[in-house]
Formats: structure tokens, C-alpha cells, sequence
């Protein structure tokens, strides 16, 4: 199941985070959420199946250091996390010290997107948030030879 690494890694008596459950049913939403933990940093879910073809449905997450690219061709690094359960779509509070994650969790953006591409090295969609309206393209590297590395890109609107 997908959502062990997250159950895992937290002591659910110590921390408001969501407990792990996972519906078999999405509604395409995805959420950025401003984490200021060990070093600030931006979290990018989408709410999918956990793999292809699946019936579990996640939030498939990303650590993206920078935050997300904000002119067309502009590649931020992306490191994929553990899936993280539906219900932390709208999980905002602090992490306790001592806790896997600690710090404070704030919503930056939230809405919906369309799906136009997934494979195992390419995801790729566009966001109708509240403010971010773009297309973008997560594109799994191996930049320093690290296996959770992506670089999330900017694209131009189809058709341009």
C-alpha cells in the first residue's frame, strides 16, 4: 500500500497531520503548500491514483526548494516524497519539534487540474488555481544520482 512510508515516518498521537486513508475516488484537485520545516520549502501534491491504472487514490507529492517556476521554461528542482493521504489536501498547522517534518504548514495555492500526460518519467497537466493558471511538466532526472529527483517546468499554453 502507498501510503505506509507516510504512516511510517509519523507518530499520529503527536502530530495533527491526517492519518492515512486513501478514498477510490478523485477529484483532481492539487494543493502547494508553503512548509517551513528544516529549510523553507514548497510541497506540490496532486490528488491521483497511487499508480496507473490503480483504484487507490493519493496525493502524489513533491518537495520543490524553490518554489514553482514562474516564467515559461523556467525548471525548478522537484524531489518526490512519500504519498501523502487525500485529507492532507487541506492541512494547514504546525508540525510539534521532534516530529518527522516539524515546522510550520501553510496552504499557498489550491484548485484543480487536468491531467494531459502520466508515465513513469513524465507527468503532465494544467493548474486552475487560485493563482497559478499554467501548464507544467514534471520530468523525472537523475540529478545527483538521487532516485527521487524531478525538475518541474513552466510550459507554454497549448497551441503557442
Amino acid at each position: 500500500m502507498s501510503l505506509e512510508k507516510y504512516k511510517k515516518k509519523r507518530d499520529f498521537g503527536k502530530t495533527p497531520e491526517p492519518k492515512a486513508k486513501a478514498p477510490d475516488k478523485g477529484l483532481n484537485r492539487f494543493v502547494v503548500q508553503e512548509h517551513d520545516a528544516s529549510h523553507l520549502h514548497y510541497d506540490f501534491r496532486l490528488e491521483m491514483p497511487a499508480e496507473p491504472g490503480a483504484k487507490e487514490i493519493v496525493l502524489k507529492s513533491w518537495a520543490v526548494p524553490k518554489g514553482l517556476p514562474q516564467e515559461i521554461g523556467d525548471k525548478k528542482l522537484a524531489l518526490s516524497v512519500e504519498d501523502h493521504p487525500v485529507d492532507y489536501i487541506d492541512f494547514e498547522g504546525v508540525i510539534p519539534e521532534g516530529n518527522y517534518g516539524a515546522g510550520t504548514v501553510k496552504i499557498w495555492d489550491k484548485g484543480t487540474y487536468n491531467l494531459l500526460v502520466r508515465t513513469d518519467k513524465l507527468v503532465e497537466f494544467e493548474l486552475a488555481g487560485e493563482k497559478l493558471h499554467d501548464r507544467y511538466s514534471l520530468v523525472k532526472t537523475n540529478y545527483g544520482n538521487r532516485e527521487n529527483s524531478w525538475l518541474i517546468i513552466k510550459n507554454a499554453p497549448k497551441g503557442v
